[in-house]
This record gives structure tokens, C-alpha cells and sequence, in this order.
């Protein structure tokens, strides 16, 4: 280490960090694309001193030292500026000169990253690769191949339903007794989750609602989208784009304002309210927006002060426990909408998820209810929460599903799914192990981010900074000088692609089941692990 750096204790080597920098003196061009576009200023440009042994030519030659400088590129070595792996300095070099790479040893970063006595906090899910939904196995299959139900060539109707489906006899009675019968709506089953207009940039946001609004009005593919907590753009609440969205309302009324002035002016009503109560990346946490992202437009649509972190506020003091919050909250937002809109809660898989749905059972104001598993999260958590706490989506959506059944209640209260879906890429497969265990329907988030605009993140811990507003593809970003990077055609365009072939991969596994006309909710019996504990576990067929 040169002699103008002090060793302290926080002082570590390029060896210590998870990625290291190589860089190329014989390609680099010295054009400093690469410094200007990392997003956490890991490189910089430097001054280097080499010694080099020049030799004369002929019998009486003789050798010199001679010490020459050159510029290049330099990694900085302190924890707080190390390098993320995101290769945004790979993909503008114009000589490939330079590219990150994984160290070959365990980084020593985590235990320098908690300077200031602040635990870490980052953006992504948590760091385990694989999954217990890639495990399982579709095994009820036809005996003859139909070309009746081949996938490429029958027509399908892949859609769910959201809202309380109550049997005849009950719903005649409701009418008579309350005026209205639970409203109900025909969506497709894979729906884009709670990523609120503040964790994303204006860009992807606008990006997302574009590709939404396509897929339903060009190819009649019911795509809805939820708009996370903290309220959304107004120009949105007084669209006719508006029915295709599910307005999430947190807790604590984040971000109800703006929504509840637009109501008389809303052309349309939204698709549904979703009341957040938890997440799956930080169960009983709450969401955070941190400073670096809320700028002028997300203070005023949140009502907060400019530059300051939100974390979402605590349940209203009018609500003293679940039961009786979900009680107020779905009645309250169900008269706001004059009983047209399905209400529904959403909380964290826990063990206790059971006592929130057996609850909503007895609520005839509930529209279903959404669980987001332990594998979900893309916002600020804290690393214990994120790899110590939660619990898995697959467990909780059978139990839940699995009461449903003993109250004879399966089809009228849906389950909709979240969590790590798709974590591995096979989100087909993913959504359809769920649905299979009782989900009327799943959510993504990470996955969409993925796709559909080229998110770095991944499970090996590379970039991963959503939280602080440097995302270098600006994806999460604030910062018009970033977001600027990120054309909300071109996300759209792959938020089409991708469900597109979703839908396609949904037909190849449900076609040999004979399911054409509906989705296959609760068909246990079609699938197999070669996991005896968690076959017996999930109450599905043990395959070796």
C-alpha cells in the first residue's frame, strides 16, 4: 500500500474485496467512461511510478534503471467505495479494457461494512441460490398425446379470480341483507407486485404501466400491476389506465391522501385495494425509503419533507390488533369505493398467517389474501432480516390453502402468492408448483426487474444497491443523470416479451394435466419431489 494511505483498522487489500478490478494498460484508451459511470466511485484514476531497465546496444553496452509514470486505473480499497461487480465499466469501455471479477476467496467486507455502528442495510433478496420450488416435479400426465390440448394449438383460459366468490345461496342473501354482493374480477394469474413509485424510477415505473396497458387492450391478456405503498402519480388516479392497477394502502394511510382527493375524479375504478401489512424480506419490519431516493416529486405525492428516510409508519392508532386492523381497513376501503372494488390484505408468511385467514373467513368484505414469502424483497432491508427471518412461501401457501379446504372454503377465498418466484429463472415452473398448492395466483417483482429491464443484482451479492438511488441501470434510481439511462419503450417491450412466454410455458405444463379451461388451483396429486420430508410436508407425492 502506497505510503500516503494509513493502515488502519477498516484497511484492506483489493485480495480482501468480493470484487476485484482487472484492468488492461495496453487496451485503455484513458477516455474515463469507466470512472464516470461507477456508481459508487470503486476506480479512480491514478499516477503510477515504474521502474523499467533499459539497455544499450553493442559490445560495450550497459544497463540503466530508469523510473517512468503513466496513468490508469486504480480500485479504491476502502470498504465504503468497494466495487459491486455491476460491470457497468465493462459495458461502456469502448477497448475492454477493464471488467470486475470475483474474488476466489471469501471477501472480508463484511466485516468492515458496519462502520459507524450501522448494521447493513442493502437493496436485492437474500443470498441463497435454488430453491425449494425448483425441486418439483409435474407428474400427472396424459396417457395419449392430444392434439385437442396441445399448447401450441387450443385455445386456453389462463385467468383467476380476485375477489370473494360466495356460493349462490349466499350471495342471494347477502344482496338481500347488505344492497351489494362481493365484487369479483377475471385477472391473469401472474400479476407484477408492490413496487412503489418511489423504490422505482420514473422511467421503469412508466415503463411497466405501458406494458401492462398493451398487454391488455392490444393482446387481451388481463395483466394488473400493484403500485406499492406511498401513493402513486395523479395524472395515473385520473386515468382510464387506473382499472388496470391494484392500489396498495400500508397500515398506517402512507401516501392515502393523494388517492383518497382523487376518488371523485377517477374515470375509472382501479382493479382492486391491496392493505399492506407486511413483507417477506423484512417480515414485521415495514418497508424503507431511504434519503438519497425521495426528491422533490415523491416528498410532495407522500407529503413529507424533501431528503429525509421513510420508513413506513406504524399501524393507525385507531387499530389495536390484526384482527381487528384488517377488520377497519378492508370495511373502510370497501365504502371509499362505494363496495365495487375487491379489498384484500397482504402480510409476511409467518406461522401465525393462518389466524390472519381463518379471521378473514368470517369477513364477508374480504377479497382474498396475499402472502409474501421469505425469498421476496427488493427495497433497503437490514441483512438479518433479509438471511435470518421469514418463512417459506411454499409451507405457508399449502397450510393456508389446506384450511381453506378443511372450512370448505377453497374457492371462495383466493390465495395469491409471492416471494422468490421465478428466482431461478423458471418462473413458469415456479408459478405453476404454486398454483398447484393453492394459489389462485402469484406476484413478482424481482423477476420483472430482471427481465424486463437488465437488473444486476444477484444472489451472490453482486450489486444489490436499489436501496441508495445509484442503481446503474436506473432501475431504482432518483437521479435523472441515471434514470436517463433507461428507456420506458424498451421496458414495456420486454414486460410484453415476458409474459408472452410465460404464457407459453404456462400452457406446456398444463396442457398434459387436461386443464384448459381453468387453472389448476390445489391439484396436488399432479406433482412429485424426491424430498421424502417434504413430500410428506407439502402433502405431495414422494418420486424417486
Amino acid at each position: 500500500m502506497p505510503s500516503n494511505r494509513p493502515i488502519t483498522p477498516s484497511s484492506l487489500s483489493v485480495k480482501d474485496l468480493p470484487w476485484q478490478i482487472h484492468w488492461n494498460k495496453d487496451k485503455c484508451t484513458l477516455c474515463g467512461s469507466c470512472t464516470a459511470v461507477c456508481p459508487v466511485n470503486a476506480i479512480e484514476l491514478g499516477v503510477f511510478r515504474k521502474r523499467i531497465v533499459e539497455t544499450e546496444l553493442g559490445i560495450n553496452s550497459s544497463s540503466s534503471s530508469v523510473f517512468k509514470v503513466y496513468h490508469g486505473v486504480r480500485q479504491k480499497t476502502d470498504p465504503a467505495y468497494s466495487c459491486i461487480g455491476c460491470a457497468m465499466c465493462s459495458q461502456v469501455c469502448p477497448n475492454d479494457a477493464i471488467s470486475p471479477i470475483k474474488s476466489d476467496e471469501a471477501g472480508k467486507l463484511a466485516f468492515h461494512i458496519n462502520r459507524g455502528g450501522q448494521p447493513r442495510r442493502r437493496g436485492g433478496r437474500r443470498n441463497v441460490p435454488g430453491g425449494l420450488l425448483d425441486q418439483i416435479k409435474f407428474i400427472r400426465i396424459s396417457m395419449l398425446t392430444d392434439p385437442a390440448l396441445d399448447a401450441g394449438r387450443h385455445e386456453f383460459e389462463l385467468r383467476t379470480l380476485l375477489g370473494r366468490v360466495l356460493p349462490p345461496e349466499e350471495s342471494i342473501a347477502h344482496f338481500k341483507s347488505n344492497g351489494w354482493i362481493p365484487p369479483v374480477r377475471e385477472i391473469y394469474p401472474l400479476i407484477i407486485g408492490s413496487m412503489s413509485f418511489g423504490a422505482l424510477s420514473p422511467p421503469m415505473w412508466e415503463g411497466l404501466q405501458m406494458g401492462v396497458a398493451y398487454l391488455n387492450e392490444e393482446i387481451n391478456m388481463p395483466v394488473r400491476m400493484c403500485t406499492g405503498e406511498g401513493g402513486c402519480p395523479p395524472r395515473l388516479l385520473r386515468s382510464r389506465f387506473l382499472q388496470y392497477v391494484i392500489l396498495q394502502i400500508a397500515s398506517g394511510y402512507f401516501g392515502w391522501d393523494e388517492i383518497i382527493h382523487a376518488i371523485p375524479k377517477m374515470k375509472v375504478d382501479p382493479c382492486a385495494i391491496e392493505i399492506k401489512y407486511g413483507q417477506g424480506a423484512k417480515p414485521g419490519d415495514g418497508g424503507l425509503l431511504m434519503w438519497n431516493k425521495v426528491n422533490k416529486l415523491i416528498a410532495a405525492i407522500r407529503g413529507v419533507p424533501t431528503g429525509v428516510s421513510l420508513p413506513s409508519p406504524p399501524t393507525h392508532q385507531t387499530q389495536y390488533s390484526i384482527e381487528e386492523s384488517v377488520a377497519k381497513m378492508i370495511q373502510s376501503m370497501s365504502m371509499a369505493w362505494g363496495f365495487r372494488v375487491p379489498v384484500y390484505p397482504k402480510i409476511s408468511a409467518t406461522s401465525t398467517a393462518l389466524a390472519v385467514l381463518n379471521n378473514l373467513t368470517r369477513n364477508s368484505y374480504a377479497a382474498g389474501l396475499a402472502i409474501d414469502g421469505e425469498d421476496g424483497g427488493t427495497g433497503a432491508a437490514y441483512d438479518i432480516s433479509m438471511n435470518s427471518m421469514g418463512h417459506p412461501i411454499a409451507t405457508n401457501i399449502r397450510d393456508s390453502y389446506l384450511n381453506l379446504v378443511a372450512l370448505g372454503k377453497q374457492n371462495e377465498i383466493p390465495l395469491f402468492a409471492g416471494g422468490g418466484v421465478g428466482k431461478s429463472g423458471n418462473l413458469a415452473a415456479n408459478a405453476a408448483a404454486l398454483i398447484m398448492l393453492g394459489a389462485s395466483g402469484v406476484q413478482i417483482g424481482k423477476y420483472i426487474m430482471q427481465a424486463a429491464a437488465g437488473c444486476l443484482g444477484s444472489e451472490t451479492d453482486r450489486c444489490n444497491i436499489c436501496n441508495i438511488g445509484l442503481c446503474p441501470k436506473g432501475i431504482t434510481s432518483q437521479d435523472p443523470r441515471i434514470y436517463r439511462r433507461l428507456n420506458a419503450e424498451e421496458v414495456a417491450q420486454r414486460v410484453v416479451d415476458v409474459y408472452l412466454s410465460f404464457d407459453t410455458e404456462l400452457k406446456k405444463i398444463v396442457a398434459p394435466l387436461g386443464r384448459s379451461t381453468s387453472l389448476p388451483i390445489g391439484m396436488s396429486d399432479a406433482l412429485g419431489i424426491n424430498d421424502f420430508n417434504v413430500s410428506e410436508r407439502l402433502n405431495i407425492k414422494y418420486v424417486v
